[in-house]
């Protein structure tokens, strides 16, 4: 275990733990959730449930408010919207959220973190900003923050960014752009990519992630269009992998948000699907996460549908009691996956496994910028009338738009993050990049 170094989270949602996990297994330590007991007392529990409400208005507008006039609404955009990056403004100057952040810092925010680091003499690793602000500003020498969306809102720096000796790992070019733009120093900025599992990355015994690009290209594209085109490339990739007799069901992974936003898009799609659900065409993989009601939601969906019989045959709905549970069990199916269909969320990032994203639609401004990028840079396709599913999903198998998007995603979205981010923690050379957009 490598104690010398702690791995910090928030439980503000999926995302934030989603990449510190990663981080922890290849470092060989547990993630380390700041905002809860031991770590933090009742007061400072309370404090962070303050910045827990900011987090949420600042990804998406709280439904209470959103739903008054049109001014109100224009409001709420102003105050949580992340400014054009090319507009011709001072960003470095300091936001309301960042000097609210602050006046927690002030009050002991973070103060039981801070005090095991001046213990241990321990660096940190955070995958939330407020950590990381936190401990630079208490004087912790080394201090680590990845950045978890293609693009960032001004408090991700403190507010004198120019002087901060956080580390910034950044998943995108453009939150690159975006921290130098609030004054960071670009020797404290490092393109790593988002942090994915190494089970997903690396190879393992049995296969390698450009054999199973290739196998999901097979499923993808029934019609050998893109394979047309671009048979010689993928033939190099795999080293030869011989095509399957039988390339069998595409896996279409469903995955909506932590708290169970989109699950009632089920009830939409499942009955459009069905005729390829039945043909066993096609294997569903239904992302639940932790919550329960949403496991049950599924249930409901799938029975509404007509689909009971095809539980745990060509439908699986992926749940755990908690998030750790979740997560692994996650991960194992992510290997049989071909196509991802997901809000453009953090899960996005899990495209650069050569994974074509559906975009269902963003839930924040974060999450604005997150398809735009998706969109950029090939690997994700906007989703469509959820009752015609069936016809807008067969176009793209039958025109290789989704094997287009595989290709996209593998060849221009990094994948090593990982990898990058404990090299550099542990000031060991990086690695040259193995593919291409890192």
């Amino acid at each position: 275990m490598k104690s010398d170094v702690v791995v910090a989270s928030v439980t503000m949602g999926y995302g934030h733990l989603r990449a510190a996990w990663p981080i922890a297994d290849a470092l060989g330590v547990a993630v380390t959730t700041v905002d809860e007991p031991p770590m933090a007392d009742s007061r400072e529990v309370s404090l962070w449930r303050m910045l827990r409400r900011l987090h949420e208005v600042l990804s998406k507008p709280l439904p209470v408010l959103s739903a008054f006039d049109g001014a109100t609404r224009g409001m709420m955009d102003a105050l949580t919207m992340i400014p054009p990056l090319h507009e011709p403004r001072d960003h470095r100057r300091a936001s309301w959220s960042v000097r609210l952040l602050e006046m927690l810092i002030e009050r002991g925010l973070g103060q039981g973190l801070v005090e095991q680091l001046q213990r241990t003499g321990a660096a940190l690793v955070t995958t939330f900003y407020a950590p990381a602000i936190v401990a630079d500003r208490a004087g912790i020498e080394r201090v680590y923050c990845v950045v978890t969306d293609a693009d960032c809102n001004r408090v991700w720096a403190p507010k004198d960014a120019a002087r901060t000796r956080i580390q910034y790992f950044a998943p995108s070019r453009r939150v690159v752009r975006r921290l130098l733009s609030f004054g960071v120093p670009d020797r404290n900025i490092t393109l790593t990519g988002f942090p994915l599992p190494e089970l997903l990355t690396e190879s393992s015994d049995t296969t390698r992630p450009e054999q199973r690009l290739a196998r999901t290209i097979e499923r993808l594209d029934p019609r050998g269009v893109f394979r047309e085109l671009h048979g010689t490339e993928l033939e190099l990739i795999s080293r030869g992998t011989p095509p399957a007799r039988d390339p069998g069901p595409i896996h279409l992974m469903f995955a909506i948000g932590g708290a169970g936003a989109q699950a009632e898009m089920a009830d939409r799609f499942l009955p459009a699907l069905r005729p390829r659900i039945l043909d066993g065409s096609l294997r569903l993989q239904l992302v639940s996460g932790t919550r329960r009601e949403v496991t049950n939601s599924f249930l409901d969906s799938v029975r509404f549908s007509g689909l009971d019989t095809e539980l745990d045959r060509s439908i699986d709905i992926i749940c755990a009691e908690d998030f750790l549970s979740y997560y692994r069990a996650l991960n194992v199916a992510l290997l049989q996956t071909d196509v991802l269909w997901t809000k453009p969320s953090e899960m996005g990032f899990y495209s650069a496994l050569g994974l074509p994203c559906i975009i269902a639609p963003p839930v924040g401004a974060h999450e604005r910028y997150n398809r735009r990028w998706l969109r950029e840079q090939g690997a994700g396709l906007k989703q469509r009338r959820l009752d015609h599913a069936l016809g807008w999903f067969n176009e793209w198998l039958e025109d290789g738009t989704l094997a287009g998007a595989a290709w996209s995603a593998y060849a221009r979205l990094p994948k090593h993050g990982t990898r990058k981010i404990v090299e550099a923690v542990a000031g060991q050379p990086q690695r040259a990049a193995v593919s291409a957009g890192e």
